[in-house]
């Protein structure tokens, strides 16, 4: 999307993420919508848990990462590291996901050569990282159950966020959140919960590298998001630190970051945190790059993440760069979800 109506849309969230932080007057006069969103969304709940609407036991194991505030909190690096640590631990694990913004009519296969247009981004990088089984769908029980029938082998199947899709039968849920926590504390549309911050969880990962200290909330861990070196768009095999990318004084580089993720801020920080100091370019999440943004950029270098990358395969831009980023969990977290699957009861 692009043009005046992503302009307006960037405006939107632009003001709705200011105001969600606080309880101003802009959050206290959406707080009637707010009760009515609490009362359909908590109905709702109480349905599936009653078994009034009932849920599907797709035969694996499941592990939800998700999030209880709109927007971008690190799932997708914790979906790649979870999936490893799996793995490592002796599983086959395959992972399903919505696919944002494609328009899919029945549960499909994600592959390595597969089109972010036709899968999503996210589900694509997924693919690419990990290598294991990666079917989309709006519908999760269905994408799990055609993983599941194409892939005998997979054992354990992560989903990519569905936090709120209570018709699949989960076994651990894992909610990630970023420097803003819960915000107001307000539920939608007067703040960002999409459900109360007292929701069950399994445990709770911190996505917040300034942070010196932790909520005190049960099973709370903190998420270490490390920055890899940068490999060339063009040339994938072409690999720099960081590091070299800053230039020297008497030779300084035009550095410009760009990051179309949910939190673009939080990809400059790492940067500077790095040693860099780039001019930065804010993209609107799930950014399509159906316009190049880059067009009128005087750069000698751009950064990007993966998460955009995806998506620039067939540009011809030899200034772009992308900064992978691997999620490091704590070790006590892989553990308590390891346990918990393996006490859980044969479908």
């Amino acid at each position: 999307m692009s043009g005046p109506l992503a302009d307006f849309k960037t405006r939107a969230e632009s003001t709705f993420a200011r105001a969600w932080q606080e309880r101003g007057a802009l959050a206290w006069a959406l707080s009637p919508l707010a009760a009515v969103f609490a009362a359909v969304s908590g109905a709702r709940r109480t349905a599936f848990a009653a078994g009034w609407l009932k849920s599907v036991n797709v035969g694996v194991p499941v592990v939800v990462v998700g999030n209880v505030t709109v927007g971008g909190t690190g799932k997708t690096p914790t979906v790649i590291a979870l999936v490893e640590a799996l793995r490592a631990a002796g599983y086959t694990p395959g992972v399903v996901s919505r696919g944002y913004g494609a328009k899919i009519e029945r549960p499909t296969a994600v592959t390595p050569a597969t089109s972010a247009k036709a899968c999503g981004d996210e589900p694509l990088l997924i693919a690419r990282r990990t290598g294991v089984p990666v079917w989309v769908s709006p519908d999760r029980v269905a994408a799990a159950q055609a993983l599941c029938a194409a892939n005998r082998d997979v054992d354990v199947i992560v989903s990519d966020d569905g936090l709120q899709h209570y018709r699949l039968v989960r076994d651990f849920e894992l909610v990630v959140f970023d420097h803003r926590l819960g915000g107001n504390g307000f539920l939608l549309p007067a703040g960002p919960l999409r459900e109360p911050l007292s929701r069950h969880r399994d445990a709770t990962l911190i996505n917040n590298p300034f942070a010196r200290a932790l909520p005190d909330w049960p099973n709370t861990f903190a998420l270490k998001l490390e920055p890899g070196e940068a490999w060339h768009l063009a040339n994938p095999a072409l690999r720099r630190p960081l590091a070299q990318f800053g230039g020297t004084p008497e030779a300084p580089q035009r550095l410009v970051a760009a990051a179309g993720i949910g939190s673009p801020e939080r990809f400059f920080a790492t940067l500077r945190a790095a040693g860099l100091a780039p001019q930065t370019l804010p993209l609107p999440d799930h950014y399509d790059y159906a316009t190049n943004p880059f067009s009128e950029v005087a750069a000698d270098a751009i950064l990007v993440t993966e998460k955009d990358a995806v998506k620039l395969g067939a540009w011809n831009d030899a200034r772009i760069w992308v900064v992978p980023v691997q999620a490091a969990l704590d070790h006590r977290l892989i553990t308590l979800v390891v346990e918990k699957l393996r006490g859980r009861p044969s479908a």
